[in-house]
């Protein structure tokens, strides 16, 4: 026995303003109502929206297809297809609902369907003509827009000073609000007004905003620049030669243009402060963060200083100048500073180590390789005998679970191999070049870029009685005590010499 479904209404009207398609939903809802009652439909739920289906994205609809998805043979009753939708997405969607089985039923009043292949084939063709039309109907517009505007009319709804004439399909002026426009121009024209005060002439005249107030300052320095009363039409950004009459002489205009531009006052920017390493520290006694500020002293002189921001309550912790905290930071990177001798020395160690590596881990590659390869050729062999009923099923379903596991095991070790190739070497190299930008910034005066490098590779940076406090991971500090990690000054060649008391002395001045 064939049980009757339970419908969806769904009712659209294109447009949100309600002073459109007023009876659209209205007339809508009440012939599907009807055919509901004369056709003893069960509706389940009635949805209806006003918005265009031309593109994507109806929340309604949306809302009602989510329904239908979560549910099992349901239909769907609107009065047209082209009010379900417009674009191909929608209708897809329709379409493959219909395709699974969770919409067994659509009803329209206009449009006759069956869920057979052939009435399948007409909903899309439906649909299509829907898009079709409603890219048609935008062409058409756009086409007619150009069209206006060759001919110099008026798109829209005439501006305040002018009326529509629907006989002439255009705008003219209208007899007592262009003679308004026209006086107000003329007395702001004298200089004697602000945006306010001419607000307040208008709205002697009678003319205000809709609620009754004056007119806002935007709204009279729009009046005062609007090219229409010079008998121009804008359309997008571009204005166009009208063909109706102005209200103003281009000298009346300009004139007010020139006071327009004189009144205005050209937003002040907020000049950004410069503070280098602000959101480095952190203050040691209460853990707030270190801000900025300027300061003058008594001679006049403007200097730049640091300080707990309290924010966390009560701190004790004084001020401190940039100056005075740069230069601590220079010298704690001063002890952890390898110069260009040794680092230059220690790259190209760097360097034969990782051709050495290379050698080696391509053997190891290739004899792990290898080994997968005999693996894989004695599963092969394997599978074959056993469909050739050479090898009894449990000899075969043992031998391949031993098989397998070698694979995984040798294919997990290459894995290991290869990614501890690409890491053995590389963070030993960025190190030293770490170590030897630190060399550089601690003579460096862009504190900005200390900053980062501190950030990069300092540990709990904080401030605590004027003086900077970070930490540096273990590769670090243990290059700062160089003689524990370096080789001797003769065993160090720099260009095939031998590094001379003299030189190391100087770049140990560095404090490595």
């Amino acid at each position: 026995m064939n049980i009757k479904p339970k419908y969806f209404l769904y009712a659209r009207k294109s447009t949100e303003d309600d002073d459109r398609q007023v009876m659209s939903i209205e007339a809508q809802l009440f012939e599907l109502r009807e055919i509901a009652r004369k056709e003893n439909l069960e509706i389940l739920e009635e949805f209806q929206e006003s918005k265009s289906a031309k593109t994507p994205g109806r929340e309604i609809f949306g809302e009602m297809m989510a329904r239908i998805e979560r549910s099992e043979g349901v239909g769907i009753l609107a009065w047209h297809p082209d009010r379900l939708a417009r674009n191909s997405i929608d209708g897809g969607r329709i379409i493959y609902s219909v395709d699974t089985r969770k919409v067994v039923s659509l009803r329209f009043p206009t449009f006759w369907f069956e869920p057979t292949p052939q009435g399948l084939f007409m909903l899309q063709v439906a649909f299509g003509q829907s898009k079709y039309y409603s890219d048609n109907l935008s062409d058409n517009i756009k086409r007619g827009v150009r069209q206006k505007l060759r001919r110099g009319e008026w798109l829209n709804r005439a501006p305040f000073g002018y009326q529509n004439n629907p006989r002439i399909r255009n705008i003219e002026p209208h007899p007592t609000n262009a003679r308004i426009v026209k006086l107000a121009y003329e007395e702001y024209a004298k200089g004697s007004h602000t945006l306010v005060s001419l607000s307040q002439f208008l709205a002697d005249l009678n003319v205000v905003s809709s609620n009754g107030t004056p007119l806002a300052k935007v709204s009279i320095k729009r009046l005062l620049t609007h090219r229409v009363y010079l008998g121009f039409v804008k359309h997008g950004d571009e204005w166009f030669d009208g063909n109706f009459e102005p209200i103003l002489t281009p000298a009346l205009f300009e004139a007010v243009q020139k006071v327009v531009a004189g009144k205005e006052r050209p937003r002040s920017r907020k000049v950004k402060h410069y503070f280098p390493l602000v959101g480095l520290f952190r203050c040691g006694e209460c853990n707030g963060m270190i801000s900025a500020q300027w300061a003058t002293n008594r001679w006049g002189t403007k200097y730049r200083y640091y300080r707990c921001s309290k924010k966390r309550g009560r701190c004790s912790q004084p001020y401190v100048r940039e100056a005075d905290l740069a230069d601590k930071i220079r010298a704690r990177l001063q002890t952890i500073s390898l110069c260009d001798r040794y680092t230059d020395w220690m790259l190209n160690k760097v360097k034969i180590w990782e051709r050495e590596e290379v050698g080696a881990s391509q053997s190891e590659v290739q004899n792990l390789s290898v080994k997968i390869k005999a693996d894989e050729e004695r599963m092969e062999k394997l599978v074959s005998a056993y469909l050739d009923g050479d090898v009894p099923k449990h000899i075969y379903l043992t031998k391949k679970d031993t098989l397998m596991r070698s694979l995984a095991a040798l294919r997990e070790k290459l894995k290991d191999f290869e990614r501890g190739r690409k890491n053995r070497v590389e963070p030993l190299r960025e190190w030293i070049l770490d170590m030897k930008q630190a060399d550089f910034l601690y003579t460096s005066d862009d504190l900005y870029q200390i900053k980062q490098f501190v950030q990069k590779i300092g540990t709990n940076p904080m401030v605590r009685a004027k003086s900077p406090h970070f930490g540096f991971p273990p590769p670090s500090q243990f290059a700062a005590s160089r003689r524990h990690f370096l080789p001797a000054p003769s065993a160090a060649p720099q260009g095939g010499a031998a590094l001379s008391e003299r030189e190391v002395s100087i770049c140990g001045e560095g404090g490595i």
